[in-house]
């Protein structure tokens, strides 16, 4: 089984290169709850129990989903399940939207009355428009992880430069920034050209990719069953890349997963996820998420095998093709 874990950014933190995106545990609730459905409890403990067992040892969450309500949710399933902190691992964020950096150090009891006290081993800036400068909101971070309240910093959809600049200012005070968490899959590879990457893989920054299976236009399930797209939940119905146009682009993509899938036993999804974790060595880590157990045990079946060089390069250039680029 190919199951390494591997260090985040430069930090002591052990993780599997897959952890469980949490967005769809918000019970529905508050705007961004409401992009999913409300699972009930016992499939949500069932989804996170699979997760472990199959070799994922962190979950990512955040303010934000539900308030607080996918937090809560995930530390009382761990908790009923008898899991550890050594192995489960949480990642969650503080959301900046109308707020100055002062509601950092203010809310953070918050968080941990959530997640009923479990350890914070990361803890992330969602995106860095609050009312203060992310120099101000870093050091804020800084003195949650003084205070013993966090274990690290991680940041969210930044640009290059407050990427930089947040490592930068953390290094001056003895730490590391740990991570960046931004939107990559096979169909969206910006950070490739942005400069994002390069400069966190120069800087030991670790990228977390959400969205890794591009809310599931990776599994190839609507290119088989374009009607599914009608009973979607969220707003993915509306989008060009799930109407029929944009499926026949992404068409050529599916078709060689699903062909390399057959050689290793196992789905596109898989062979996406793998790809999306080894490309670039060990720099990025995936959170795909799961509403149904099936799910969960597909993500974990991205970790029992490893694609080889050639295959790398193949899917690489068969997905700038479907992007439109010529690489």
């Amino acid at each position: 089984m190919e199951n390494t874990k591997r260090t985040l950014g430069q930090t002591d933190l052990n993780l599997s290169p897959l952890g469980l995106g949490t967005w769809q545990f918000s019970k529905g609730s508050g705007v961004v709850g409401k992009f999913w459905g409300s699972l009930d409890d016992e499939l949500t403990e069932d989804i996170i129990k699979t997760s472990l067992t199959g070799g994922i040892n962190w979950f990512d969450t955040a303010e934000v989903y539900g308030g607080g309500e996918s937090e809560k949710i995930l530390s009382k399933a761990l908790e009923n399940i008898g899991a550890t902190h050594d192995e489960a691992k949480i990642a969650t964020k503080w959301w900046p939207m109308f707020r100055t950096a002062k509601s950092i150090t203010k809310t953070i009891h918050n968080r941990q009355e959530a997640l009923n006290n479990r350890p914070i081993d990361l803890y992330q800036i969602h995106q860095p428009y609050s009312f203060s400068s992310v120099d101000k909101q870093i050091r804020a971070m800084i003195e949650l992880v003084k205070d013993g309240h966090i274990n690290h910093v991680g940041v969210s959809n930044f640009n290059v430069a407050a990427m930089v600049n947040s490592h930068r200012i953390l290094s001056e005070n003895g730490l590391s920034l740990a991570s960046n968490q931004v939107k990559y899959s096979l169909l969206d590879r910006r950070i490739e050209e942005n400069g994002i990457l390069q400069s966190a893989k120069e800087l030991g920054i670790s990228i977390i990719a959400y969205s890794p299976l591009e809310q599931g236009l990776l599994t190839g399930k609507f290119h088989d069953n374009p009607d599914l797209i009608h009973d979607a939940k969220g707003p993915r119905r509306f989008q060009r890349k799930f109407k029929e146009a944009g499926l026949a682009e992404s068409k050529p993509l599916i078709t060689l997963l699903d062909a390399i899938g057959e050689k290793y036993n196992v789905s596109a999804s898989q062979v996406a996820l793998n790809w999306t974790i080894h490309y670039h060595g060990e720099t990025v880590f995936a959170i795909p998420g799961a509403t149904k157990v099936h799910h969960a045990q597909d993500n974990v079946g991205a970790l029992t095998f490893k694609l080889d060089a050639s295959e790398l390069e193949e899917i690489s250039r068969t997905s700038w093709k479907v992007i439109g680029k010529k690489k």
